[in-house]
């Protein structure tokens, strides 16, 4: 076992989310994909992490380029949004230079899949309504999607697909695999939005994990993954391009690999609760706030699914202590369109009743000769971008939201990926996340990410403020 790794956390959290996904593989065995189904504990494995980075999404794209660019092989690039944007822009580049070596040392052409969901409301409301997906051909890479023209691309195998069910059903995962051998987990799209993201870089048998979610959902493919054919080492990781970024050298944690297939059905129900489905990363989640001991922190960019809110609130009555950071006014419409409520309004509920169960402690505390458990501290900010809100294209910068999506319990697991804590991402889109079991990960990733929004949230609520 790697140093910093608890046997005892591993055991507290892993087991009961394992015999929990055996109990719904009846269920799950019906997901797109579902490989993993029958048998769960297949998504244990192990990762070298090499580097977390934070920025916005511009940056941290500028910022990956050498890596990119060391591609040799095969590069994969799934992200949820796409659209014109620094980001894109950046990723030319790297097309341009990829073909151009190709084209130099005139072997094979290098194999690009480029795989997203959305890039604009026509584009959802027209789109071929079938996991297979919607190919894009040469002739529409200009004019649709911003892509060079072909005749810059020569030496480059390059497939483009798209994939979205109505209604709300988004293919929300990002990540990149280059050469199969190294793979970013970024949560940024490739698009405008300046906000505040996150990156971490992985190796090791974790990209095994990826290469058959990819393949079993993109391409339509049972088969397991498996390594090029190549006497090369894993692509060199550069490390010069991003000042704020923490080296991690990171080998052998203990991982999770945590997919979560999309829902077409909603199922919006306005009286009674819905148990959310039993995916991998949903299930994961709830294990983790049923079972944290002592703290829960969350960065996310919206707080609106019913069984986070349930789950935060028994774990505040068991005494855990729980710090949200997250947005007041992130995506308002869409929120709306598809959870019914929005974070500010959900926020204030948890508030609220976190308030009544302290009046309702402080009661029997004086009633009681023996004080009952005390209740967990809750703590809440929104993010505020430095100097206020501004403008698309006058950021200069300076992210305006938080996009970053971060659950850190007991400082001992973190999960990063693609999930938000919303309803449509609990309900209906397809997300992916991946949880790390290891003290020194936490401690670099959390502090990272502390330097990032220091001086950038409010305060919403602090228990402490209340003594």
């Amino acid at each position: 076992m790697a140093p910093n790794q608890s046997s005892r956390c591993i055991t507290c959290f892993q087991e009961p989310f394992i015999s929990a996904l055996d109990v719904a593989s009846s269920r799950n065995v019906q997901d797109d994909p579902s490989y993993y189904a029958r048998y769960p504990r297949s998504l244990t494995t192990t990762s070298n992490i090499d580097r977390f980075m934070t920025g916005t999404g511009s940056s941290i794209y500028e910022a990956l380029t050498p890596l990119l660019e060391s591609t040799n092989h095969e590069l994969v690039l799934v992200t949820c949004f796409w659209a014109p944007s620094a980001s894109l822009d950046t990723l030319n580049h790297v097309l341009r230079r990829l073909s151009d070596k190709a084209i130099r040392r005139g072997t094979d052409k290098i194999r690009i899949r480029i795989c997203f969901s959305s890039s604009s409301i026509f584009q959802k409301l027209f789109h071929k309504q079938a996991t297979t997906g919607q190919t894009y051909p040469s002739s529409a890479w200009v004019k649709k999607l911003r892509l060079p023209d072909p005749s810059e691309l020569g030496g480059l195998d390059l497939k483009i697909k798209s994939v979205f069910i109505l209604p709300f059903s988004v293919m929300h995962p990002k990540f990149i695999i280059v050469d199969r051998k190294a793979v970013v987990l970024p949560s940024c799209n490739i698009s405008w939005e300046e906000w505040f993201e996150g990156a971490i870089t992985l190796s090791g048998p974790v990209v095994d994990q990826f290469i058959k979610f990819y393949r079993a959902f993109w391409e339509r493919r049972e088969d397991a993954a498996g390594a090029l054919q190549t006497a090369e080492t894993s692509p060199a990781i550069h490390h010069d391009a991003l000042k704020s970024a923490v080296q991690l050298s990171a080998s052998d944690v203990h991982t999770i690999f945590l997919p979560s297939p999309h829902r077409r059905n909603p199922h919006f129900r306005f009286f009674g609760s819905i148990q959310a489905p039993p995916t991998p990363l949903n299930t994961f989640i709830i294990t983790l706030f049923s079972r944290a001991e002592r703290s829960i922190r969350i960065q996310t960019p919206n707080v609106t699914a019913p069984p986070i809110l349930t789950a935060l609130l028994k774990a505040l009555t068991r005494g855990i202590d729980v710090r949200i950071l997250t947005s007041e006014r992130l995506m308002i419409l869409e929120q709306l369109v598809t959870a019914g409520t929005t974070t500010s309004r959900c926020i204030a509920k948890l508030v609220r009743r976190y308030q009544q169960l302290l009046r309702k402690q402080t009661r029997c505390d004086e009633e009681a000769a023996i004080a009952a458990p005390r209740l967990g501290r809750l703590h809440v900010s929104y993010f505020e971008p430095v100097g206020g809100p501004k403008k698309r294209g006058a950021e200069q910068g300076e992210p305006q939201q938080s996009h970053l999506k971060l659950t850190i319990v007991d400082e001992e697991v973190l999960v990063l990926g693609s999930g938000n804590l919303d309803r449509a991402s609990w309900f209906t889109s397809q997300e992916l996340g991946v949880a790390f079991f290891s003290k020194e990960v936490v401690n670099k990733v959390g502090g990272a990410v502390d330097d990032g929004v220091q001086g950038r949230s409010k305060v919403v609520f602090d228990s402490e403020e209340m003594h």
